[in-house]
């Protein structure tokens, strides 16, 4: 008498692209993990202190929400990501008297000067380049990469559109966690 295997669904038979997904995938978290732990240790920000940076360096004075909205991220993140941009000088926050409900973040000449040191986001060159590709083969990344989402049952997940972990390392601007 023959058992069935105790999980049905996994049967043995590996598709030949199973293995090359799978190592596929590894390597984009890999890359993603790799590429902030290196910009941690080259310019002492982590992806999102950097995007903040970026977008406050690109837009001018903003109010948090607006700051929030540009970087795709909650308001709250972005609150953490402000306090440790601020105690290290990098940025400058204020309440105008016309509405104290509000805070206006600005970039300070410190935060200026790390931009110009720091390297480009992870998200850049990969831009870049999915933009070179045509509309078929973007369109036909988009469909693989949303079907890998299901697959692994991430489609409720939350996440930005920034190539960053989703734990951020410990260390961040200034050494401050």
């Amino acid at each position: 008498m023959s058992r069935a295997p105790e999980n049905p669904e996994i049967d043995g038979s590996e598709s030949p692209h199973e293995e090359s997904v799978l190592r596929s995938i590894r390597r984009i978290t890999r890359a993603i993990d790799l590429y902030s732990r290196k910009l941690v240790s080259s310019c002492d920000l982590t992806g999102p202190q950097l995007a903040c940076l970026r977008e406050l360096a690109r837009l001018g004075e903003l109010p948090t929400t607006r700051l929030a909205a540009a970087v795709s991220l909650s308001p709250a993140t972005v609150t953490g990501i402000l306090d440790r941009l601020e105690q290290a000088g990098l940025l400058e926050r204020q309440r105008p008297e016309s509405d104290k409900r509000c805070v206006m973040v600005t970039l300070s000449a410190a935060g200026r000067d790390a931009l110009r040191h720091a390297p480009p986001l992870l998200q850049d060159g990969f831009t870049q380049r999915f933009r070179a590709l045509s509309a078929a083969s973007q369109s036909q990344l988009d469909r693989a990469l949303q079907e890998i989402v299901a697959m692994m049952e991430a489609e409720e997940l939350d996440a930005s559109p920034l190539l960053i972990p989703a734990e951020e390392p410990a260390r961040s601007a200034s050494g401050s966690s």
